[in-house]
């Protein structure tokens, strides 16, 4: 059996070292190592001292998350076992260091806490991110941290769930010292130290000091309580974390450890964990793509060019010089360049002022940035992205353009939403370099890098861009080639039954509240408006010619197209906005258009409910996302889940559209399909693989599995 907890004597002082790759996570067997470690070391003579440390590249991560199903499902008894670790720790008659470098996150620094002193090295972060699972810690971090930070720093930790960088964990308390150097011997001379001292040991769990609550702390707590109440929507776990630690205040430590037990419990088994869960699972599956190996050979990009300054342009440039690639972009005309690189400076220099980033920082930034009119300047790029307007014979145009200056080997990437992969790779001489990297807006912020793969694209290519959303700290997802890949494919009929809606009766900011009290980031029409209406009409005249017959299109495209209501830019969309402000209003000219495009249709219109918005709007999602897993557009349904969550701000404590539908039952989603059709017509045929699935009794989740 390997051994996950080794150990060894030095100076006198016992190593108790975690090897659990990769993150040394608290799997079974870790917890009982340490144990039995700490016992052994406890009783022999020729130690003085224990060191407790992580090897590879980081101390514990955290729990096994997979561990938490079994605890939900209750095939796993309770969380008692790492209680009783920690307490024994804690009573070690030998002073016991943790080194922590890399993270001690979650369960990690639960452990960490239970060590009588902590050092770190000044790359190093800690906390208790277990609210971002919809959990709380449940080991006793609600009960010891406050203990060394206090109460409202410590609900703060709690409750967000951010990483602490070790700077700002030693001036809270969470570690006592910052070592430069070799850790390993740092920590062995630290606890020499505290032996020969002679000192009393600390146990955390017996410290009170910092829990006398002051009325600032009790201001710090309320304004937190309303900060996390409006962002956690659906979310119970960052106010439970809140309570948690605010019980700590005023009852014993046994006392507040089953108090966080029954909360830990309480949201492990609520429907946002379990959805966040899924989440984090299906994050990390995203990277396995058949065909791609460890053994795929990746192209290392150094130097990268963007063609076309535009929004879009110019938040994949920001990408790039974010990750310190140095990048060319390149414009048509100076006029347009130079508007493009006044936006990007001036993007960096709100984020400056926001604190986010220094002034030296921006520079930095900014230098890797260069722009240029001519081709001949991007010759030396490891890679090209291609971010002009939405038509296929302009992209195709660049491409022809790009391909005669690239040099060989380079990857060509479009940032086309919409539009053929292979027709684009089609002008150019190496169809397997070619492949899409759809970039979300803002560019520079969402996290979602849809990787969208020719009939050529080479593995190599792909296997490169998967590397390179890494390094670009993105969520990659290699989606196959269709008009709109998944997320828009997806996207047209949940934008369409929202405007049929409209058609029908319903009010625009009915619509959205609607959507947005599901847990939308925003609601449908407000994302029309941010994203600009003039660009849905550009799409809709690429496909107007290909559209089926007798299925019911938007009436408002060419409406609000002609009027120029394209949104925010122009102060109106479906929305009015005040100079200024980005703050949508109802418009009664909005509602005016409306009325004299359905006047001419006949279309009937009725009282709308919420149940029917979100059924409609929700299920049309379902539907198509159905019909692109049986064209195997997407690989798993999963990978359609983190789409929706990371590019379109679908709700992450829903688990994503398809893992809603499994929750909501498949046979119930069917049967309301199935009624849509009957009422709405065609457009809501159900895709055969719903109907299977639905008939057979079984969830998405189970088909991923079966593949």
């Amino acid at each position: 059996m390997i051994e996950l907890v080794k150990y060894e004597i030095r100076n006198g002082v016992a190593v108790i070292t975690i090897d659990n790759p990769p993150v040394n996570a608290l799997s079974p067997g870790v917890p009982e190592g340490i144990s039995e470690k700490v016992d052994k070391a406890c009783e022999d003579d020729s130690v003085k001292a224990i060191v407790l440390i992580g090897s590879g590249r980081t101390f514990i991560a955290g729990a096994d998350i997979k561990e938490f199903g079994k605890l939900a499902a209750g095939k796993q008894a309770n969380t008692d076992g790492l209680h009783s670790l920690m307490n024994a720790m804690e009573d070690a008659v030998k002073p016991i260091v943790c080194a922590i470098h890399g993270m001690a996150l979650g369960g990690g620094f639960e452990v960490a806490m239970a060590c009588h002193y902590r050092i770190a090295v000044p790359t190093a972060q800690t906390g208790q991110p277990e609210v971002k699972l919809g959990i709380i810690p449940g080991a006793g971090g609600t009960q010891r941290l406050p203990r060394l930070v206090g109460l409202a720093a410590a609900a703060e930790i709690c409750a967000t769930g951010r990483k602490i960088k070790a700077g700002e964990a030693l001036k809270l308390g969470m570690i006592d010292e910052l070592m430069d150097g070799d850790l390993l011997e740092s920590a062995i001379a630290f606890a020499n130290a505290r032996a020969e001292s002679g000192q009393a040991l600390r146990k955390t769990r017996e410290l009170t000091e910092k829990l006398k609550i002051t009325d600032d702390d009790r201001m710090a707590i309320d304004r937190l309580k309303v900060a996390v109440g409006k962002k956690a929507r659906g979310i119970a776990a960052p106010l439970k974390a809140i309570e948690a630690v605010e019980f700590a205040a005023d009852h014993s430590f046994d006392e507040g450890c089953k108090k966080e037990k029954e909360i830990f419990f309480e949201c492990l088994c609520s429907d946002a964990s379990k959805g966040l869960i899924h989440v984090f699972f299906s994050e990390r599956a995203v990277g396995k793509v058949p065909g791609i190996t460890k053994k795929t050979p990746i192209k290392e990009i150094k130097q990268a060019a963007v063609i076309g300054a535009g929004t879009m342009g110019g938040g994949i440039v920001m990408n790039y010089a974010n990750a310190g690639i140095a990048v060319t972009l390149k414009e048509a005309d100076q006029e347009r360049l130079d508007k493009g690189m006044a936006i990007i400076r001036k993007n960096y220099e709100a984020t400056a002022k926001k604190g986010r980033l220094t002034t030296e920082q921006v520079e930095a930034r900014m230098a890797l940035i260069t722009p240029t009119l001519n081709y001949e300047d991007i010759a030396d790029a490891d890679i090209v992205v291609e971010a002009v307007f939405e038509n296929l014979e302009l992209k195709k145009k660049v491409f022809t353009e790009i391909d005669a200056v690239a040099k060989a080997g380079a990857l060509l990437a479009s940032n086309t939403s919409t539009l053929d992969i292979d027709q684009i790779a089609s002008a150019t001489k190496r169809p397997e370099q070619v492949i899409g990297h759809h970039f979300f807006s803002p560019a520079n912020v969402m996290k979602l890098l849809e990787i969208v793969r020719g009939k050529a694209t080479s593995d190599e290519t792909i296997a490169t861009s998967l590397a390179l959303a890494k390094k670009l700290r993105k969520v990659g997802v290699v989606v196959g080639n269709c008009f709109g890949f998944v997320g828009n494919r997806m996207f047209g009929p949940f934008n369409h039954e929202a405007q049929f809606l409209v058609e029908e009766g319903a009010k625009v900011e009915q619509v959205d509240s609607v959507l947005y009290e599901f847990g939308m980031a925003m609601g449908i029409f407000a994302v029309l408006d941010l994203a600009g209406n003039d660009v849905g009409w550009r799409i809709h005249q690429e496909i107007k010619d290909t559209l089926p017959e007798g299925i019911r299109q938007p009436l408002m495209t060419e409406p609000l197209y002609e009027k120029g209501r394209y949104g925010q830019k122009t102060g109106k969309g479906w929305y009015r906005y005040e100079p200024g402000n980005r703050t949508p209003l109802p418009d009664v000219e909005l509602e005016e258009l409306v009325s004299g495009a359905v006047a001419k249709t006949g279309i009937e219109q009725h009282e709308i409910s919420s149940q029917e918005i979100i059924e409609r709007c929700l299920y049309a999602l379902v539907n198509e996302g159905a019909r692109i897993l049986g064209d195997n557009i997407a690989l798993r349904s999963s990978d359609i889940d983190i789409i929706y969550i990371y590019g379109y701000g679908f709700p992450a404590q829903r688990g994503g559209p398809m893992f809603y539908a499994d929750s909501i039952g498949l046979k119930k989603v069917y049967e309301k399909v199935c009624q849509f059709e009957s009422d709405q017509g065609e457009r809501w045929k159900p895709a055969p693989l719903l109907k299977d699935l639905a008939e057979a009794g079984k969830t998405f989740g189970e088909w991923d599995r079966e593949r």
